[in-house]
């Protein structure tokens, strides 16, 4: 395996709207959410040892869920654990980690990869990666991965590429916001736009000069560190300084402000499982169309469900259409799937009406 591929595998989300399996304290990335025996922290993990070297792997979440990323990854040592003190979106722990990367290898070329995401054919997810890294070891080009949409979504990101470039590699002309239902239309009708999935790929020289050039502030604050990192000195210095970097995402602090921004559009099958619907989506289901996880099921005129409990709890539903059935501990939650982008709200509720322990 080439020393020089390096992976940070992003870990630090909560994903409420997986309410209520995953909360605060035990976030999705933690769950066995497809019932395959892998939480999916784990199988994003396997995969990208398929190109990376596991020693090159280096998990960035933050620092209560110290202790969960050892249980399920032994494998990993505590160098390549990247804790965050504060919540600060994408930008500041990605400049951190790179950082760290380019002090240890400044030949490093490394992918940027959400722990929480299914992916269906990993082949062709390695053979995408490795074409990135092919072209970022060779060009100043800051790379993402863009997923061909088969609907026209609102709840994405969109990216718009060039279609001048007759090559697998496309320049990207503008980032898109989560667009309204008719705007989607369009942007499927016109041929030139991918879902942003949130992988990216760099050179570890051209991401670092990325915010030097465009987010000065925030460089200048983690810079100041690089004499610490891969030290025992390095917790202290950003334990006093992390929380003082700005909440920006790196979509906002480097990639929209970048024209050396380029896209591959995936040639596997991807799912965010950002949501129930999502995890419906992509299980098994029944002749009755009810998605099953876990559970022992005894259904009468149900139809369209997404069931989740604990091993072999024994659920007996009759007349319930397009619902969301979630048992775990001392919550149960039944929910219309239509509505379910208002678990977020159901959640807050919960919470001021039965106290923070439930969420």
């Amino acid at each position: 395996m080439n020393k020089n591929y390096y992976a940070i595998l992003m870990a630090g989300g909560v994903g409420s709207r997986f309410w209520p399996i995953s909360t605060q304290e035990f976030p999705k990335q933690f769950h066995d959410m497809l019932g395959t025996g892998d939480t999916l922290i784990q199988k994003t993990f396997q995969r990208l040892s398929k190109l990376i070297p596991k020693e090159n792997i280096f998990i960035l979440t933050n620092e209560r869920y110290n202790d969960l990323v050892f249980e399920q990854l032994p494998e990993v040592t505590k160098r390549q654990v990247v804790l965050e003190p504060a919540m600060r979106n994408t930008a500041p722990c990605i400049l951190y980690a790179a950082l760290k990367i380019q002090k240890e290898n400044p030949d490093a070329v490394m992918i940027v990869a959400p722990s929480d995401h299914w992916i269906e054919d990993e082949q062709a997810f390695t053979d995408n990666v490795q074409q990135a890294f092919d072209y970022c070891s060779k060009n100043d080009a800051l790379m993402t991965l863009g997923i061909k949409p088969t609907f026209p979504n609102t709840g994405y990101g969109y990216i718009e590429y060039n279609t001048t470039f007759e090559t697998d590699i496309k320049q990207v002309k503008q980032f898109r916001e989560k667009p309204d239902y008719q705007t989607a239309k369009k942007f499927l009708e016109q041929g030139n736009f991918l879902w942003n999935a949130g992988i990216f790929m760099w050179h570890v020289k051209h991401v670092v000069d990325a915010f030097k050039k465009n987010q000065e502030q925030l460089y200048k604050l983690f810079e100041k560190g690089i004499p610490v990192y891969n030290t025992e000195d390095e917790v202290h210095f950003i334990n006093e300084n992390y929380e003082k970097a700005e909440n920006i995402s790196v979509d906002y602090a480097i990639m929209e402000a970048s024209k050396n921004v380029y896209v591959i559009p995936a040639t596997f099958d991807w799912n965010d499982l950002g949501t129930w619907g999502s995890l419906y989506d992509k299980l098994e289901k029944d002749q009755n169309q009810n998605a099953i996880v876990n559970a022992r099921t005894l259904l009468e005129d149900a139809s369209g469900n997404m069931i989740r409990t604990q091993k072999n709890k024994v659920v007996v539903v009759d007349g319930l259409n397009n619902y969301i059935i979630v048992d775990k501990d001392e919550v149960l939650l039944i929910y219309p799937k239509a509505k379910e982008q208002d678990i977020k709200i159901v959640l807050n509720k919960v919470k001021n009406t039965f106290g923070n322990s439930l969420g």
